[in-house]
């Protein structure tokens, strides 16, 4: 009984270091780094990323967290360009919150018409402007937040003309950029931003690399876990 008891004290123990592992905060689990899964934020300060202006970001790391808020700039990008990929992060919001992850945006002078956006936002709504739709091109499937103040997971793929997004673990939103081969071109009727901005392309001819960032829209939002599996050989 006894030599049970130890047994069973020691798998315990066991147990809880592997699940410390795997819920480090802003670190490579040791199958992430077989599979090729790059660290994009340390937890620490912002090595790598930048303002989409060009600007240091002025806004400090909080509790490991990136926190774009009054960051200097329209969105905090990294300064490495991306194709084909899954991207992961942790988000949590305050009560009231309208932000975004930006993705393949060619001019990060302009990520607002030459990129994609996935939205960060209160609500429980299923529209192309709830938490995880493509913002402004396709609506979400169903809603999946957890709500402001506790962590929601998201993970965005893209590759080729397909980009895909899930939201704690289930998939809320899907589009093949090809599919909108003219201009104006969207998953559901009326005005949009890509209507706007200059130069008016299909969203088919958007470039399919690009930065990524987090938005900066007035709101505090934390992001922690920030990873990346680059697809194929285009990044």
């Amino acid at each position: 009984m006894k030599k049970h008891l130890i047994n069973l004290l020691a798998l315990l123990c066991v147990s809880a270091s592997s699940a410390t592992i795997l819920a480090a905060d802003n670190q490579l689990t040791d199958q992430e780094k077989k599979d090729g899964w790059i660290l994009l934020f340390n937890g620490g300060d912002y090595t790598g990323w930048q303002c989409n202006n060009g600007k240091e970001i002025a806004s400090e790391v909080v509790d490991g967290c990136m926190q774009p808020y009054k960051s200097g700039g329209y969105v905090v990008i990294h300064k490495k360009q991306f194709g084909d990929f899954v991207l992961k992060c942790d988000v949590k919001m305050p009560e009231h919150c309208n932000s975004g992850i930006f993705f393949r945006v060619e001019n990060p002078k302009n990520p607002v018409h030459t990129g994609f956006e996935i939205q960060v936002a209160t609500g429980q709504g299923t529209s192309c402007h709830d938490f995880g739709a493509i913002y402004d091109l396709v609506p979400l499937k169903k809603n999946t937040t957890k709500g402001p103040n506790v962590w929601n997971s998201v993970e965005i793929k893209c590759q080729g003309p397909n980009v895909s997004v899930k939201l704690n673990g289930e998939l809320v939103c899907e589009m093949n950029a090809d599919e909108f081969d003219e201009p104006g071109e969207r998953a559901i009727e009326g005005a949009h931003k890509y209507q706007l901005g200059g130069k008016k392309r299909a969203i088919k001819d958007f470039a399919r690399k690009g930065y990524l960032g987090v938005q900066d829209h007035g709101h505090p939002v934390w992001y922690k876990n920030v990873k990346l599996l680059p697809l194929g050989e285009k990044n």
